[in-house]
C-alpha cells in the first residue's frame, strides 16, 4: 500500500519527462512541431490528475510519510516547473523569428526566456513555501468551512499553461502581439504562485462514500465533455481558476474597503467631534489653512 501513492507520483514524473522531450523534438523537427507540442501540453494536462491523486489516496490508505512528500514535491519541480516553462518558451518565441523580422523578435525572445525563467522560480519558490507551512493563511481569507491554498497552485499555474497550447493545436504563435501577451500572460501566473491570496482547493469533497453514484455519473459525464472538446474546456477551466483567485482577491479588498468606510461614518454619526478630528487629521493641509 506504501507503494501505490509513489506509483501515482512516478507517473506524473514520466508524463512531466515526456513532455520535455516533446518540446525538445519540437525545436529540432520543424515540419511536425505543432503535433509534438501539442503532445507535450496534454502531457502536462495527464499529470494533474496523478498529482490530485496521489495525496488523496496516501491519505485514504493511511500511507502518507516523508518520503512521499518529498518526492511528490520534486515531481511537481520537473512535470509543473520545468516542463511547462521549456513548453512555454518553445511555443510562444522559439519560431518568432521565421515570421517577425529579426530586430523585433530578438529583443521579444530575450524578455519571453527571462519571463519563463520567472516563471520556474516561482514555481519552485512556491513549492518550497508550500513545504515548510504547517497553518498557512491567506491575505484575504474566505469561509471557515472551507480550505484554501495560500497562492495559486503549480499545477494549476501549469495548467494554464499547457492548455493554452493545447487550445491553439499546438501551433506556434506567429504573431509579436500575441507573443507579448503570452509574455503578461506567463508572467501573471508565476506571479499568483507567489502571491499570498485564497484559491479554492476543493478539498471539502469527500471521495470515501460508500455509495458514490452521482459522484461516479458526474465524473464519467465530465470525462465524456474533456475527451470531446478538451480544447476549449481546459482552457477554459484554467482561465476560470486563475480569474477566481484574481476575483476573490478584488472582492475582499472591496468589501475591506466598504466596511471601513461603514466604521467611519458610524463614528461620524455616533460621535462629531471626533469626526471632525479624524477628518483634520486625514486633511492636516487644509486644516491649517482653515
Amino acid at each position: 500500500m506504501f507503494v501505490l501513492p509513489s506509483l501515482f507520483t512516478a507517473a506524473g514524473i514520466g508524463a512531466g519527462f515526456f513532455a520535455i522531450l516533446q518540446t525538445m523534438e519540437a525545436v529540432q523537427s520543424g515540419v511536425d512541431a505543432a503535433q509534438k507540442l501539442d503532445w507535450a501540453a496534454l502531457a502536462i494536462c495527464f499529470a494533474i490528475p496523478f498529482d490530485a491523486l496521489d495525496g488523496r489516496i496516501a491519505r485514504m490508505t493511511n500511507t502518507a510519510s516523508d518520503f512521499g512528500r518529498e518526492l511528490d514535491s520534486l515531481a511537481d519541480a520537473i512535470t509543473f516547473g520545468v516542463a511547462p516553462a521549456l513548453l512555454a518558451l518553445v511555443w510562444g518565441f522559439h519560431f518568432l523569428p521565421d515570421a517577425v523580422g529579426q530586430g523585433m523578435a530578438h529583443p521579444i525572445v530575450q524578455v519571453g526566456a527571462f519571463v519563463c525563467f520567472l516563471y520556474l522560480l516561482c514555481g519552485v519558490s512556491r513549492l518550497a513555501r508550500f513545504n515548510i507551512s504547517h497553518d498557512p493563511q491567506p491575505q484575504n481569507p474566505g469561509r471557515m468551512d472551507r480550505k484554501y491554498f495560500v497562492g495559486m497552485p503549480i499545477p494549476a499555474a501549469a495548467g494554464l499553461v499547457a492548455s493554452s497550447v493545447h487550445c491553439f493545436y499546438g501551433i506556434p504563435i506567429p504573431y509579436w502581439w500575441l507573443a507579448l501577451l503570452w509574455i503578461g500572460l506567463v508572467g501573471l501566473a508565476g506571479f499568483l504562485m507567489v502571491s499570498r491570496w485564497r484559491f479554492w482547493s476543493g478539498k471539502e469533497i469527500n471521495l470515501a462514500r460508500t455509495q458514490p453514484f452521482q459522484l461516479l455519473m458526474l465524473l464519467a459525464i465530465g470525462i465524456f465533455i474533456l475527451i470531446r472538446f478538451s480544447r476549449g474546456v481546459l482552457f477554459l477551466i484554467a482561465l476560470v481558476y486563475m480569474f477566481s483567485g484574481i476575483w476573490a482577491r478584488a472582492a475582499y479588498s472591496w468589501s475591506r474597503r466598504r466596511r471601513h468606510r461603514a466604521r467611519l461614518l458610524g463614528a461620524g454619526a455616533s460621535d462629531p467631534a471626533s469626526a471632525a478630528a479624524s477628518g483634520a487629521a486625514d486633511h492636516p493641509v487644509e486644516s491649517a489653512r482653515e
